[in-house]
């Protein structure tokens, strides 16, 4: 099984962060000099926090190549930057945990700001990917799925801690959790009946589902909800680091670089807002 099949419910875009500490204990004084720049300039290296495991933003291909939407923008920026680049693989939690204490200088890994308390310690960089939530039901019968209210009583799969399978629990689903699972696994289980749904980003869905085609599960059409912008994640205090990150990211977007990469990945310019009707937005903070 190629690594790039774990993990399709930790898209980091959605993330719920828990402990993030106090205050006092996780904000620097405002005296304090933002060196987050001239630090990784002297370095000559930037260190980046991803999985390895969500495909396609970051995961391993057939020659054990870490790559994806998210490691190659990380790459190109490192370049323009003229910064070697090291990545360090964690799950959801240990990537934001690397940001937060400074062992990894962003995260790359389809990461937004969903949450009130995430925007309190993080930042975000210029968005790279516009995108909407969807779901992932039975071929068969759409596991009796319509709209969100039906979710009420239907087993909804994912991994913990994320706002995917809050927005679930809100519509009153019973939550069935995984840890580090396989695509393969995810959609195995929604086919057989063990579960009946899956809720996450749509061109992350789409992708995994066409992977694996003869699983007989679909994105149910036409109930999106929750437009979503993604990029790197980082602290929010790192401002002379975001602004060079950013600037790198508006050339990329000017030059046709954020296109060209996309269309590598997801076969659509996911680098720009979709044409697309959002029915609902769901809030779950």
């Amino acid at each position: 099984m190629k690594k790039w099949l774990t993990g399709l419910t930790i898209a980091a875009a959605t993330l719920f962060l828990v402990s993030c500490g106090n205050d006092s204990s996780s904000t620097t004084s405002s005296t304090q000099a933002d060196t987050s720049w001239s630090d990784v300039e002297s370095a000559g290296k930037i260190v980046v926090a991803t999985s390895g495991t969500l495909y396609p933003s970051s995961y391993y291909n057939d020659d054990n190549e870490l790559v994806g939407y998210d490691v190659e923008i990380a790459q190109e920026v490192a370049n323009r930057l003229d910064l070697d680049i090291e990545f360090k693989e964690y799950n959801v939690d240990g990537q934001v945990t690397s940001v937060q204490n400074g062992e990894s200088n962003f995260a790359a890994n389809d990461f937004g700001l969903s949450t009130e308390d995430r925007k309190k310690y993080f930042s975000l960089s210029e968005p790279y990917k516009y995108s909407f939530d969807s779901m992932i039901v039975r071929q068969s019968d759409d596991s009796g799925i319509a709209s969100l209210e039906d979710l009420q009583g239907k087993k909804a799969a994912g991994e913990p801690n994320t706002s995917y399978m809050r927005i679930a629990e809100a519509y009153g689903a019973e939550l069935v959790t995984y840890d580090n699972a396989t695509n393969d696994q995810y959609l195995t289980d929604v086919a057989n009946g063990r579960t009946d749904v899956i809720l996450n980003d749509y061109y992350l869905q789409k992708m995994s589902v066409a992977a694996l085609p003869d699983i007989p599960v679909k994105i149910l059409e036409d109930v999106y909800f929750n437009e979503s912008e993604s990029g790197f994640l980082t602290n929010k205090e790192d401002q002379a680091l975001q602004e060079q990150i950013n600037s790198a990211l508006t050339e990329m977007k000017e030059d046709g670089t954020l296109k060209e990469i996309s269309e590598k990945y997801f076969n659509a310019d996911v680098s720009v807002k979709p044409d697309v009707e959002i029915t609902e937005t769901v809030s779950v903070d």
